[in-house]
């Protein structure tokens, strides 16, 4: 199953208006309506996520079964399609998160400043700070999303 977050689950991330536990925050911040449940709990199991806490997150209407296939090209397209600010912060958004938010006690602040970017140019500007705080290697995921790749 793919689990999406619903148009209240966005809210919930915005205004925290919900009281949600730092591991069940973890995953619900991963949920993108691409990855499925097993991808999230793969992604926080370092985190103690389980699969209780996803199932708290779906009793509590913040996220719901859905999502998004991959969009695979054509084969007749040819022309290459570049992606829009939109789009690369959608792809980059979960990646930044999921980094920062594997920083632990160290990355707390740079991982709400994550979660409060809400745009793509908001997110290129913590570009550098996730770069020196996670290092080369796995800064390299958040770099091929944020240049659309």
């Amino acid at each position: 199953m793919i689990p999406a977050k619903t148009a209240s689950g966005h809210q919930v991330l915005k205004d925290r208006s919900v009281s949600l536990t730092p591991r069940q925050r973890a995953a619900f911040i991963l949920i993108d309506g691409k990855r499925s449940v097993d991808d999230v709990l793969t992604a926080t199991s370092a985190a103690g996520v389980t699969r209780a806490d996803i199932e708290l997150l779906f009793q509590l209407g913040v996220v719901a079964a859905g999502g998004t296939q991959p969009v695979t090209p054509s084969a007749n397209d040819e022309t290459p399609r570049h992606a829009t600010a939109q789009e690369r912060y959608t792809a980059a958004y979960p990646v930044a998160a999921r980094l920062t938010a594997g920083l632990g006690l160290r990355g707390v602040r740079l991982n709400l400043a994550v979660e409060a970017a809400g745009s793509f140019e908001a997110l290129r500007a913590l570009a550098p700070k996730i770069l020196d705080a996670v290092g080369t290697e796995k800064f390299a995921e958040l770099d091929a999303a944020l240049r659309g790749r």
